[in-house]
Parts: C-alpha cells; structure tokens; sequence
C-alpha cells in the first residue's frame, strides 16, 4: 500500500518504521529535513510538502502537536496535504486535538470530498518502540476498515470508537484520567513521606489492592526514583487537559488537575515527565 507519514516525532518515526518494516511504500514529512534523512536511509522517500507526499496515495498519517499543527499539515492553501489527495484517499489524524480542531479538519474534508478518520493513540515511545500501541479510531466504517490493517501493523489493538471525532473524544478522556492519577500520585508520595514511611514500600503494598491502577503504579515509580525523562511531558499533558476543558467547562475535577499542570509549567518542568508534578511545592 503506498502511504504518506506527516510528522516524525519521537512517534512519527517509531510508526514510519513498523510500517517500513511491514513492506508498504512510505513518504514522508516533516518540517525539518533531519528526521526525514533517518527514514530514508531505511528506505522511505521523502517529500518537500504535504501536498507533495500525499499526491498518489492510498492512505496519508498525520501525527503532529496540536490543532494548529494539523490544520497547517492538512490545510494550507499551498502546501496542504488534503490539496494533494486523490479520491479514493484516506485521511487518517492520530494526533491528539481538541474536538472544534477535529471538526474544522471535518469540514474542510466534507467540502473536498475526501476521507477521513481521526485515529489518536494511547501510548507513549516506549509502545510505539513495540508496536503496542490502542488506537481509537472514529469515522465511516469503509473507511475506518481500510486503515484498520495499518493501525494494526503500529499497534495492538485497534477500537472503532464510532463516527468522526469519537475517537478524539475518547482520547481526551483517557488522557484526563492519566493526568488525574498522576496529579493524585504526586499527593499521596508526599502524604507517605509526611508520615515517615518508605513511599517505594508504602507503594508496592498499594499496588497489591485492586483500586491500584497500573497506570498509577508506573507513576508512583517514577516519583519514588525521581525518574523525570520525557515520555509524555507536562506541557503536552496540559494542552490535552485544556483540550478537554474547552468541550466540558464544568468539569470541577479536571479543572484543578490542569491548575497543577499548569503550575509545574510555570515552576519550569514543562519539558520532564509528567510525573514532575511531584516535585511542586505545594
């Protein structure tokens, strides 16, 4: 299958190379030429523009920052890949965007006729490494079932969520759940320590009761170890939390969760692990 790969992050290029490695015909992009030369020497081509990488192919990925980001990957006036997709194209935007951001994409799809499903990942480097990485894809099922097979060549599990912008939604809902246990983790590690005992301890017999979440458990580890190295950082953290917030206003919980985020932001953690949190004086 030939397929264009629009943004090779620390992501993009562990997926690029899976499906390398699975014999499909890749293009790639990305804004600066570094990261592209990578691929390449693996076997990729690569292309001066969105447009120019989507031009002929079958499927085009996108996994990029933010809104802004994917609107200026998919949509530029000149560059866009949508302007380059033929019409039996699937779109498919693994990236973590807010729900208005998928409906502009949405839109701008509907008008072009073209395609498209949002397909955001649970997982950070270490799954895409493995290829185990759970998709959540939303949109046409004729669709959704074209792309379906190369999700699976990334990952491990592939969830149609339901129609276009289910799988955003359900996105921003598991990261809010991520960033809720982090931020209580980051409570709890301190409460532990106030009372003098031991938190790698006091942990491991939490994580023996079955209201103990592995997620949890991962993340009380990395703040027992102080192990800070970036997988998911705060800063991203926060911008999915805002995400969320835009779409449901009221959420009390939420709210204060990304007051936290945003506090280690501004106390200069933007850029470690989202377990830093722990390490606010609060």
């Amino acid at each position: 299958m030939k397929i264009a790969f629009l943004g090779l992050g620390a992501m993009g290029v562990r997926m690029v190379e899976h499906l390398l490695n699975a014999g499909h015909d890749v293009t790639v992009w990305n804004r600066t030429s570094e990261k592209m030369a990578v691929l390449v020497e693996k076997g990729a081509a690569k292309a001066e523009s969105p447009k120019a990488a989507a031009a002929g192919k079958d499927v085009v990925f996108s996994m990029v920052r933010d809104d802004e980001a994917s609107q200026a990957v998919w949509l530029d006036e000149a560059s866009g890949a949508i302007h380059g997709m033929g019409a039996g194209s699937v779109a498919v935007e693994c990236s973590t965007l807010s729900l208005a951001g998928l409906q502009t994409l949405a839109q701008a799809f509907r008008v072009q006729g073209r395609a498209l499903v949002d397909a955001p990942l649970s997982g950070s480097r270490p799954q895409a490494e493995a290829a185990t990485l759970v998709f959540f894809a939303g949109g046409d099922n004729d669709a959704v079932a074209k792309v379906t097979p190369l999700l699976n060549t990334m990952g491990s599990a592939v969830h149609h969520a339901g129609p276009l912008g289910s799988g955003a939604a359900i996105k921003l809902a598991v990261n809010a759940m991520l960033a809720t246990q982090v931020a209580t983790m980051a409570e709890l590690c301190k409460f532990l320590q106030a009372q003098d005992l031991p938190v790698p301890g006091a942990l491991e017999m939490m994580a023996s009761s079955p209201v103990f979440s592995p997620a949890a458990n991962l993340a009380g580890q990395s703040m027992a170890n102080s192990n800070f190295a970036p997988l998911f950082p705060v800063e991203l953290v926060a911008k999915d939390l805002d995400y969320f917030q835009r779409s449901s206003p009221n959420a009390a919980v939420i709210s204060q969760v990304k007051q936290t985020f945003d506090a280690a932001i501004a106390a200069g953690f933007g850029d470690e692990q989202m377990t830093a949190v722990v390490k606010l004086d609060r």
